[in-house]
């Protein structure tokens, strides 16, 4: 049996989940052989799996989205893989519970993990995004590796994305040059542009404490920006805007297609490959995959998706673990997966399934072996 399950956001770990369903699947058939690989889409969660793999903790003090410092961990392998999470440095986590600051969060404080990862040996990273309290385009990143972002006065725009408003210059000249010697792959599991209806601001800005009013001045201030690079880079500046994952992360990706060089993959799909999935798959004769909520998401880009098609590629049946189950069996089976089985099937209340999820998911693993193992 191969587990190959993300988090339950909230409540468990990917690697909690992992254990709490070898738990119950060996009460049914004790003794059966168990592997587990937990798994992240390139958000929240990313740094845990890599660690759970065998990568080194790294810690950094950076500043935080609205400048306080936090301190961020990365994982860093032997080879010179790092694995950089910008949550870590820019997420939501960081803000005071029900506190936003959509104009004015800024991504400092993810250049700076970035930094650290470069003096900690790195020369391939992936870069993990999703889950920012960010909207700056990645401006305040490229900032901390060097770049200038000034305004009519020539001095240094304030943080975050409303102030891009107010920028005139760009100048990427300074950036640290590292960089360039350095392999990027921007790991996420959105595809949007920068700007525009299905741009940062106007899908993800509300979740980020953004108004009508913020998504309007924030996705001006973001046009206002690619605009200046463009004059700054020239016509590419002007093709990474509209390019897949240009929008991830308010915008972050847009900062590191443009100022990184980075290539854009679907986030599960690089953290197989990292994370040595098809290894382990090989060695499989069943698959578990799961995350909190299966749901329309799911389908598109994050992990339990990704883990189904290559197990499908390789022949093998898949179930999915979940907190509640929001897609019917028929998307399910399109998504290659057999079943699922949800904590809310054991206990409706949501809120005690959250309390609960470690025995339910023990309760929910049982049933599974009875149906596919005895």
């Amino acid at each position: 049996m191969l587990i190959a399950a993300d988090k339950f956001k909230g409540s468990l770990t990917a690697i909690e989940v992992a254990e709490h369903v070898t738990a119950g699947l060996r009460r049914v058939v004790p003794g059966l052989e168990v592997a587990a690989v937990p798994v992240a889409d390139g958000g929240d969660g990313t740094v845990a799996a890599a660690l759970a793999a065998g990568f080194t903790r790294r810690e950094a003090r950076v500043t935080g989205p609205t400048g306080e410092p936090v301190t961020a961990t990365f994982a860093l392998r032997g080879d010179g893989t790092a694995v950089v999470e910008m949550a870590e440095a820019s997420g939501l986590q960081h803000l005071p519970a029900g506190v936003f600051a959509p104009l004015t969060a800024g991504t400092y404080g993810t250049g700076e993990l970035l930094l650290a990862a470069l003096d900690a040996g790195a020369t391939s990273i992936v870069f993990g995004v999703g889950g920012s309290a960010t909207t700056d385009g990645g401006a305040g990143m490229l900032a901390a590796l060097g770049a200038r972002f000034l305004d009519a006065d020539g001095a240094p725009v304030a943080p975050g994305g409303g102030p891009l408003r107010g920028l005139v210059t760009a100048d990427l000249s300074g950036l640290d040059p590292r960089l360039a010697r350095t392999v990027f792959v921007l790991a996420s599991d959105v595809d949007n542009p920068l700007t525009g209806p299905k741009g940062a601001a106007a899908v993800y800005g509300p979740q980020k404490g953004a108004g009508p009013d913020d998504v309007a001045a924030l996705d001006a201030a973001l046009v206002h920006y690619a605009e200046v690079l463009e004059r700054a880079l020239g016509p590419r500046a002007a093709e990474y805007a509209l390019a897949p994952g240009a929008g991830a992360a308010g915008g972050i990706g847009y900062g590191a297609l443009v100022g990184l060089d980075a290539t854009f993959r679907p986030g599960i799909d690089v953290m197989l490959d990292v994370l040595g999935f098809g290894p382990a798959l090989a060695k499989a004769t069943f698959v578990i995959t799961g995350e909190g909520s299966l749901d329309e998401q799911t389908l598109h880009g994050k992990a339990p998706a990704g883990v189904a098609a290559a197990a499908r590629a390789a022949g093998l049946d898949v179930v999915a673990v979940c907190g509640r189950l929001l897609l019917p069996e028929e998307a399910l089976r399109r998504a290659g997966i057999q079943r699922a089985y949800a904590l809310t099937d054991l206990e409706p209340d949501p809120a005690r399934c959250i309390a609960e999820a470690g025995p339910l998911l023990e309760r929910a693993a049982e049933n599974l072996a009875r149906d596919f193992l005895v």
